[in-house]
């Protein structure tokens, strides 16, 4: 069996003033020609914090600058075998300032803003659709660790490890 790599990224989930969300139409793999949140892969080298990268890829990619007082981690994820080939550990993140407006293409992509019952209806990865935006739905105002098992040929399986805060339950 061939071993797989790790990646480290985040995606960022912007709204604008009407609550609509902000999606890339993407351009490049992964998940070239389906719609997703923006982010980017942790520069590593530099030891850049998740927090970081995602205040970076923000004004990378939208031209909106926030600091990391603006984002709140609500889950991250570790995908295995994603497509097949490669393990990648997510940190999902919601800014609490809105887009004041649809920004211009970039090379990764054209945008589009879209109600939560309109993403449903679009290209958008499997996992995604399985793990990603009911991850939101549920859990965008508290923290989630999840895992996904996305090996290909198989369904998507994906797991609670914990909820912050726990259920409201003592243990004395």
């Amino acid at each position: 069996m061939a071993t797989l790599s790790y990646k480290i990224a985040v995606l960022v989930f912007l709204e604008n003033t009407a609550g609509e969300h902000l999606l890339l139409l993407r351009a490049k793999p992964p998940n070239l020609g389906i719609w997703s949140p923006i982010g980017g892969k942790l520069e590593m080298e530099t030891g850049e914090s998740p927090f970081e990268c995602a205040v970076r890829e923000t004004y990378e990619e939208t031209g909106l600058r926030v600091d990391a007082s603006a984002l709140h981690l609500f889950a991250m994820i570790a995908e295995k075998a994603y497509e097949g080939q490669s393990h990648w550990l997510m940190f999902l993140f919601r800014c609490t300032v809105p887009l004041p407006g649809l920004p211009p293409a970039i090379a990764e992509g054209k945008f589009g803003f879209f109600s939560r019952a309109a993403i449903d209806a679009l290209p958008i990865p499997d996992t995604d659709r399985t793990a990603l935006w009911p991850t939101y739905d549920r859990y965008r105002n508290h923290f989630v660790a999840l895992k996904a098992d996305c090996a290909p040929g198989k369904p998507i399986v994906v797991e609670v490890e914990q909820i912050t805060p726990p259920p409201a339950h003592r243990v004395t």
